[in-house]
């Protein structure tokens, strides 16, 4: 309206003015009302809008004129809280890589960042006490598709009032893809652990580890006597009255080897097609055939092959090839393959008559005979 005005008033004037005169005359009141047109729109962006204006503050810096831009661009419920804009300040990354998160932008779950979740294992290595379960969980967990606790949880036998929610705490975080396990040996003898495990889910794999009863019970025994020098003699804890071959079946020892009377209680719970039996003799003479069967029971690819193993011939067991990434091989520890204290051998033979018929009757529970003779 003002530059209207003021044409009008030099309007009568012109024919005295050179074209020359005139054009620089034109030119001028251009500018000036460019100048008026921006004023006024500067103004009623600051009197309508809280934010910033979009045209100062260029001398401070790039990080400021990104602010700013984004306050200029972004509508009112898009833009960045003082937190985030604060941030923009301060974040030392160009500003190509900066995002802005709007408030109502549900964050990632914790979970995830985490790469997996904990769950309540899908197979289980139950027993038995010295017949090779640390071998048969350190074999099968260089599997890329298996994760496993540890240490033994003994969550079924010794800590079942603490809940499942603790028990899958002790558990490892796995994608979905993988399988999470355990291994603690004293379940298979444990009475309650079949029912407690079919509470948790009749659809987990049970994994058993077997060897000659009569050799676990003198690796047991060996066990216990590094830890309790004073220990009684072998033939005092095995037998009752050794003349008459009478044995001490309360003797754990002993009691562990009873395959047939243990199956017999998980067989109440669970087929017998989801429970894999394990040779411990054949798991020192051949591992990478009884992991490749152990494999195929969990349903996973045979990746663990005879490649990954080699015969320590100073422990008498197979350890694993050392990694690409190690600089030595992964062999179990001291209290594996340890020398056995020496039995009588009509004490063993004994033992042995004593064991038969139970050997007998698990060879046909199981289908398989496992040759202890």
């Amino acid at each position: 309206m003002a530059c209207v005005l003021l044409f009008s008033r030099l309007l009568p004037f012109s024919h005295r003015l050179t074209r020359t005169s005139i054009c620089l005359l034109s030119l001028f009141l251009s500018y000036l009302c460019y100048c008026a047109l921006f004023n006024a729109d500067t103004t009623m962006q600051t009197a309508g809008d809280p934010t910033p204006s979009c045209q100062g503050g260029q001398a401070d810096g790039a990080k400021r004129r990104l602010q700013k831009s984004i306050s200029c661009v972004l509508p009112l419920d898009a833009r960045p809280s003082s937190v985030e804009a604060s941030r923009l300040k301060t974040d030392p990354r160009p500003s190509s890589t900066l995002h802005v998160v709007r408030n109502d932008t549900p964050s990632p779950p914790m979970s995830n960042l985490k790469f997996g979740n904990k769950k309540l294992p899908n197979a289980i290595i139950v027993g038995v006490k010295k017949g090779g379960t640390r071998a048969v969980l350190e074999f099968i967990r260089i599997h890329p598709d298996v994760r496993a606790a540890g240490t033994e949880t003994h969550f079924f036998d010794r800590n079942y009032d603490r809940g499942l929610e603790w028990y899958r705490g002790l558990m490892p975080r796995t994608l979905e893809s993988q399988i999470t396990m355990e291994k603690t040996p004293s379940y298979f003898v444990t009475k309650e652990t079949p029912h407690r495990i079919s509470a948790m889910s009749r659809n987990t794999k049970l994994i058993v580890v077997v060897r000659d009863p009569v050799t676990r019970a003198i690796s047991d025994y060996t066990q216990t006597l590094s830890k309790t020098p004073d220990l009684p003699s072998f033939q005092e804890l095995a037998f009752r009255n050794q003349c008459l071959g009478i044995v001490d079946t309360s003797w754990n020892a002993i009691r562990i080897g009873l395959y047939a009377l243990h199956l017999e209680n998980w067989l109440r719970y669970f087929p017998l097609a989801q429970i894999h039996f394990v040779s411990g003799e054949r798991l020192i003479t051949d591992p990478a055939g009884e992991l490749a069967r152990v494999q195929d029971f969990l349903g996973l690819k045979r990746i663990v092959t005879d490649k990954h193993f080699y015969f320590n011939r100073t422990k008498g067991f197979p350890c694993l090839k050392k990694p690409e990434s190690s600089g030595s091989p992964r062999c179990l520890g001291k209290s594996k393959g340890r020398t056995h204290v020496q039995i009588d051998r009509d004490a063993i033979e004994q033992l042995r008559d004593f064991y038969r018929p139970f050997n007998v009757k698990f060879y046909e529970m199981v289908g398989h005979d496992f040759k202890w003779e």
